[in-house]
């Protein structure tokens, strides 16, 4: 029984923050039925986004509704107040929030005070101060990136079906993709393929037009796949004149030209940058310990190292790998640790309210599996290595198997058959980024198609 009433902060709707926080729900039942809990989450979006299925999003496999989570629905005994956390004072237990009100109502926003604190905040894009960058590069972390990625690769497919300029056509058709891992190869499979279709409702446009530029700074891509998959990875996408650059770096992509380190240019409109994360800058405005990589130290039982009443898993926390041969080892931040952590966060939390031992975190890495396109793809599972359909095949179903909730399970497995049944969606919806730009340029007395107006921004 809970000694007496606790203020639980979840902050992050991602894997970590909306696992722990079911958790908590299904383990304090009876405490929040009697107000003895009250659980939190503050998060920046009111969906969890299932990240392993943005690369199927993008390529139109899967609907983008299908790819997120709706956490008032799931977190149904929760307070979800969508809102960033600006800062973290837990010595005093509070929290600085801002909220989609904070601007309104002309205020700093509100402190939150809480009992016992979950630091969830995940990841963002580790970008480096590369020349044009900022100006041009495309991410792909979330679902609007997603979707606005595969809009924009079929926008530049009309671009050079329609141009008689053939350096527009050459930039418009080539796509540089920077990263070798999981998001990388994975959004550049998804996405090759899915443009490698659309070609042939273009009378002139054909897929061997088109340049599928990746570039990796290491000697190997998908390291988690193991060695030789790495290389049976490299020579499939080659396969499919897929140019993979290992060793090389991206330079500049200043004036929408990108230079490797190896000296080649290419002039391209698509820059898409999957070369890792860093932890959220939420970790530095707070007064918790961090490690020299700046996320937050914590124990095998999932406390923030050397304080009272924090926690933390994900990839935000640097936990130790009690598994591992090698001492000081730290799990790897992925999907596989994060939603298994989440889970054992939610009990630990159960238990030092109730004041019981702790559990500790324990779960060697199994294998991984990555998807190459429509029926290709890699897998090495406990020890087993796998490739093409059969691949492919594991990756639906574990994936399946993992996203949330019987709803999105059913969902997607309805949309996968479907779509073996009938041809893919190939439309671009690229105006949905900008739906007022057509009464804009009503309003403001120009025709919507005048060629001096760019509704939808740069391309």
């Amino acid at each position: 029984m809970v000694k007496e009433r606790a203020r639980i902060l979840v902050v992050g709707g991602g894997y970590v923050g909306m696992y722990t926080a079911l958790r908590l729900q299904r383990k304090l039942k009876r405490e929040l039925d009697r107000g003895d809990v009250e659980i939190t989450v503050v998060t920046p979006d009111p969906y969890m986004t299932y990240q392993p299925f943005l690369p199927e999003a993008a390529a139109g496999s899967i609907s983008p509704r299908h790819v997120v989570v709706p956490l008032r629905r799931v977190l149904d005994r929760c307070r979800v107040l969508v809102g960033e956390a600006t800062a973290i004072d837990h010595a005093k237990r509070t929290a600085f929030v801002t909220t989609l009100a904070t601007e309104e109502e002309r205020t700093g926003g509100e402190q939150l005070s809480y009992d016992e604190l979950v630091l969830a905040p995940g990841s963002i894009a580790r970008t480096l101060p590369i020349p044009g960058l900022a100006d041009h590069g495309i991410g792909f972390k979330t679902v609007e990136e997603a979707i606005g990625l595969r809009n924009h690769v079929i926008e530049q497919m009309d671009i050079a079906s329609s141009t008689r300029d053939p350096a527009i056509r050459d930039a418009a058709l080539t796509f540089v993709f920077v990263g070798g891992g999981y998001a990388g190869v994975e959004a550049l499979g998804e996405l090759e393929d899915m443009a490698r279709y659309t070609a042939r409702y273009y009378h002139n446009v054909r897929p061997e037009d088109m340049k599928w530029i990746l570039v990796e700074a290491s000697d190997r891509i998908l390291p988690e796949v193991g060695e030789d998959m790495g290389r049976y990875t490299v020579s499939e996408l080659r396969r499919r004149n897929i140019d993979v650059r290992l060793n090389t770096r991206l330079e500049s992509c200043v004036d929408r030209v990108a230079v490797l380190s190896d000296g080649n240019r290419f002039p391209t409109r698509t820059v898409v940058w999957t070369a890792g994360v860093k932890p959220s800058p939420l970790l530095a405005a707070t007064d918790l310990p961090l490690n020299e990589r700046g996320r937050l130290k914590c124990t095998p039982q999932l406390t923030v190292e050397g304080t009272t009443h924090a926690w933390a898993a994900g990839d935000a926390a640097a936990v130790p790998d009690v598994t591992a041969e090698e001492p000081g080892r730290e799990t790897a931040p992925n999907a596989q640790h994060a939603v298994r952590q989440a889970k054992v966060l939610g009990d630990n939390i159960a238990h030092a309210l109730r004041g019981e031992p702790l559990e500790t975190y324990s779960h060697k890495y199994v294998g991984s599996v990555a998807s190459l396109g429509l029926h290709k793809g890699v897998a090495f599972v406990y020890g087993r290595k796998l490739k093409g359909y059969p691949a492919w095949f594991m990756h639906r179903v574990y994936h399946l198997s993992r996203v949330p909730t019987f709803n999105r399970k059913a969902r997607v497995l309805a949309e996968w058959t479907l779509s073996g049944l009938f041809k893919r969606e190939i439309v671009s919806l690229g105006s949905l980024e900008h739906p007022r730009a057509e009464f804009e340029l009503a309003a403001g007395g120009k025709h919507p198609h005048d060629p001096t107006n760019d509704p939808k921004g740069s391309s």
